[in-house]
């Protein structure tokens, strides 16, 4: 009887869902014919899906189609579409011109779940502002663009290059010292202090950083955000979840540290500076500045100055072995200036100006963020004759203009000569937005530009980089998570001749 029951049962249920299913496409199909004429035209989106299985199957292709339906284009991230600005000019006019309308942040269901618009990159309204600026103010009060900042980034250089030699002749991968030496730049100011290679702790954050940023931006992100209910089930998704609470739980340690110890007329760091403001603003009602926003502030900070430059400094390492004769060319330079001994520092920059360049190349070919961080409207506007709701979501597609050929002497090649002068002089190109533009420009631009050149000039002056023997060419497509990292890879390193 009960096996009667349930046959019976699904016969009557069974139909009407597969209805309601067919009824769901269709309507999904039949409301992008009619509104589809409102916005800019695009690749073909799927149903409930939108261009995702696109983005997740076939990035780098689906960056470069995007590209082909002119200055502005649709992409449907799920049911909603985005607009995705493909030149320099259009996003200008967008980002710069009107910086204000287009600064603010969408809600994404995997952030929300996480960050929830605390913090500074993904917050909006006085909260930004007063957090971004807060921020500022207290980097360069740290150091930030100063030669106190500088000295510290040489020194952890040097502790790197140590790390790299270390494993002699054996193939080796140098993602966790990089990582490890770029993090601990950021920590001085941050959390005041650096930590060892060694600190199995620290290696274990560092590698959850990893798994996050992967996770969230991967088909398992993308699955969250069209289905956000979803966290309330067990699954691999409750990952992303554990491993923000470990982040957050190390960031509010270290605040619970200082406070023991806070000397309010001597501030070590950036958590010292924040404990201060929370307080002065205690009786401010509505203040942004709360314990939450510290940690999740500290986070971006400590995010942001550690995946993104890391990231960038191996796939220079990449690119110098796959085009050898371009790294002796730089170390040919490097020596020739510095020789073996000196350190190098920013004033190098105009009398090394090969290297100059092929650092600003690593980062143009190397296209880290290829749509940029998400923007939306914060009000109703009109773009290129376009209508925009408030609340549309906006990306840039970096991809296109950082190989736009109307700009770029040699887009699709590596090719330092792509910031070289006639005359071998660095010359810059306005079509290089590694960093983004408008109100919500790469706040640790300055510091990220200090790294890579310093680091980068360090390495190559001291060591040589190869790929093991009978090595395969590497996939230089890479994998996208929230940012486009190199593929697992080993490498070879070996000492320069030292006269000394």
């Amino acid at each position: 009887m009960d096996v009667l029951a349930w046959e019976w049962s699904w016969s009557a249920v069974g139909p009407t869902m597969l209805f309601g299913l067919l009824f769901l496409v269709f309507y999904e199909v039949y409301r992008f014919l009619l509104h589809g004429n409102r916005f800019p035209p695009g690749p073909r989106p799927w149903p409930l899906l939108g261009n995702i299985p696109q983005l997740l199957m076939k990035p780098a292709q689906t960056f470069a189609e995007i590209a082909t339906y002119g200055e502005i284009a649709s992409l449907y991230l799920g049911r909603k579409p985005s607009i995705v600005l493909n030149t320099l000019q259009v996003s200008k006019m967008a980002l710069v011109e009107n910086g204000a309308v287009f600064s603010g942040r969408p809600s994404l269901p995997v952030l929300d779940w996480i960050i929830n618009g605390r913090g500074i990159v993904m917050s909006n309204g006085d909260s930004w502002r007063q957090q971004r600026k807060f921020a500022s103010l207290t980097l360069k009060a740290f150091g930030l663009g100063k030669k106190s900042l500088e000295e510290r980034v040489t020194e952890e250089a040097y502790y790197l290059i140590d790390e790299l030699e270390k494993e002699g002749e054996n193939p080796f991968d140098p993602q966790h010292m990089i990582q490890n030496a770029v993090s601990n730049i950021i920590c001085s100011v941050v959390f005041g202090g650096r930590y060892d290679y060694e600190d199995k702790r620290f290696h274990n954050l560092l590698d959850i950083i990893n798994e996050n940023i992967f996770l969230t931006g991967s088909a398992l992100g993308q699955i969250f955000n069209l289905f956000p209910f979803i966290k309330h089930f067990p699954g691999p998704h409750q990952r992303i979840q554990q491993n923000a609470s470990e982040l957050t739980g190390f960031i509010s340690e270290e605040a619970r540290e200082h406070r023991k110890t806070l000397d309010k007329d001597n501030l070590r760091d950036f958590i010292d500076a924040y404990l201060v403001q929370m307080e002065k603003q205690e009786s401010i009602p509505n203040s942004t500045f709360f314990e939450e926003n510290m940690v999740f502030s500290v986070a971006d900070l400590f995010l942001a100055g550690t995946d993104t430059t890391s990231t960038t400094i191996r796939w220079g390492l990449i690119y110098m072995m796959e085009h050898p004769h371009i790294q002796e060319q730089c170390h040919k330079e490097i020596e020739y200036v510095l020789g073996f001994d000196r350190i190098p520092s920013m004033d190098d920059r105009a009398a090394l100006p090969y290297v100059y360049a092929t650092v600003h190349e690593v980062q143009r070919v190397g296209n880290i963020v290829p749509l940029g961080l998400i923007h939306s409207t914060t009000q109703a506007t009109q773009l290129k004759g376009y209508y925009l709701h408030k609340g549309t979501n906006v990306l840039v597609n970096l991809t296109a203009i950082l190989k736009d050929k109307d700009h770029w002497k040699y887009p699709d090649t590596f090719n330092p000569a792509n910031f070289l002068d006639e005359k071998g002089q660095f010359c810059k190109n306005e079509s290089f937005l590694a960093f983004s533009l408008g109100p919500r420009v790469c706040l640790g631009e300055q510091l990220a530009r200090m790294e890579l050149f310093v680091v980068f000039t360090a390495l190559l002056q001291r060591l040589h980089f190869s790929w093991p023997p009978n090595t395969a060419p590497h996939d230089t497509e890479g994998v996208f998570g929230l940012t486009r990292s190199p593929k697992p890879f080993k490498m070879l390193c070996r000492r320069r001749g030292a006269k000394h």
